[in-house]
């Protein structure tokens, strides 16, 4: 299961271009999709997930043209968790995903089976019994993954999935989805870098509706090599005035003053070492690297 996208453009009627003439390739696998609010990762999904037709160029789902004839054929082959969702407020849990089991055609007992292997999995099922309604938002978004996965999709498509999550719930989460990501294809769009780096290997960064990079992470971190700096900062004002001049991407109080890390294209004018990149300071690196 591949997705290859050519020559993408949307354009809105109030002229903005949220998409602009993109070209990517994800393979099997979780695929990351890295990028602040605003670049054009939400329109992207709407176009993969066919809710939104793009303005020109193509989409492909393995070999498969997205085109109106083909909508219900690629529609069974994908899950989407919105960064929104709000399922069914007045049903139970379990009836809200019994329900969403039968729109989707699942055998009524496969679909119990699965309904409580992915409760078990999402810590939620001492909560099978409390209506939509009553669940907090991290919950919900936890039961809006299980009717994404309950069909067991091709093309698993998550937008934020770890939003409203504790820690130890996130990692849950994460493995869940790595787990699921064995022999099928799953785009992981996100912001929060740390959840890509224990995640992927293979991720796009997008920025104003056009890719940035695309690749294997670590060439992305190739590319900040040699432009990742520490530093000293005596106090706050000294720190200041360093964000002033430089990206900084971390401050950590420590005994004798603040230790900052720095994002430069040159060496810092003030007394400083290399350090190693981060997935964080490679996002960082690449989205200012223009600026």
């Amino acid at each position: 299961m591949g997705i290859k996208i050519e020559d993408l453009t949307v354009t809105f009627k109030n002229q903005v271009t949220a998409i602009n003439h993109v070209n990517l390739e994800i393979p099997k696998g979780i695929f990351g999709l890295l990028g602040e609010n605003g670049a054009g990762k939400t329109t992207l999904m709407r176009v993969l997930t066919t809710v939104l037709s793009p303005t020109s160029g193509t989409v492909t789902l393995d070999g498969m043209l997205y085109s109106e004839g083909n909508f219900e054929k690629i529609r069974r082959k994908i899950g989407y968790l919105p960064q929104e969702i709000d399922l069914y407020p007045g049903l139970t849990v379990q009836e809200c995903l019994e329900y969403m089991g039968d729109l989707s055609g699942i055998p009524k007992e496969t679909c119990k089976k699965r309904i409580g292997y992915y409760l078990e999995e999402t810590s939620l099922s001492n909560h099978r019994r409390k209506k939509m309604k009553q669940l907090s938002g991290g919950m919900k978004r936890r039961v809006g993954l299980i009717q994404a996965l309950l069909h067991e999709p091709e093309f698993l498509i998550v937008d934020e999935p770890t939003t409203g999550l504790d820690p130890e719930e996130r990692i849950r989460i994460r493995n869940l989805l790595v787990d699921f990501s064995e022999g099928r294809t799953v785009l992981f769009s996100t912001h929060v870098v740390e959840d890509l780096t224990a995640t992927c290997n293979q991720l796009a960064v997008m920025k104003k509706g056009e890719f940035l990079y695309s690749g294997n992470m670590r060439e992305l971190l190739e590319q900040a090599k040699g432009h990742i700096w520490t530093c000293r900062a005596e106090d706050e004002g000294a720190a200041r005035e360093l964000e002033k001049k430089y990206h900084v991407s971390s401050k950590q109080y420590a005994e004798d003053g603040l230790q900052i890390k720095l994002i430069s294209e040159t060496p810092p004018q003030i007394e400083c070492s290399l350090c190693e990149a981060t997935l964080e300071d490679a996002y960082i690196y690449i989205t200012n690297k223009e600026l």
